[in-house]
């Protein structure tokens, strides 16, 4: 019998984007499963995931869809640690 590797945990969550839009606003944050980022075409899925967040609050809020100009991943933040001195 051959001998049975373990395999690495997958890292599982998601990804956070900041999204620029067309009139310049701004959302910070807005997060996109990562299992579907990565690969051939990069981080491309996360602009369908976002649009179509998009068209879900456009129509709960009554508000026009904004076209995305750009999309950037958000930094990553370390956690700041507390000190009791």
């Amino acid at each position: 019998m051959a001998k049975r590797t373990k395999s690495k945990p997958q890292e599982r969550g998601s990804v956070l984007f900041d999204v620029l839009y067309e009139d310049e606003s701004r959302a910070s944050n807005r997060r996109v499963p990562m299992e579907i980022l990565g690969g051939l075409d990069g981080d491309a899925p996360a602009r369908e995931i976002i649009e179509e967040q998009d068209r879900v609050i456009a129509e709960k809020s009554g508000r026009p869809l904004k076209p995305i100009r750009s999309l950037t991943r958000s930094p990553i933040r370390v956690p700041s640690t507390v000190t009791n001195d």
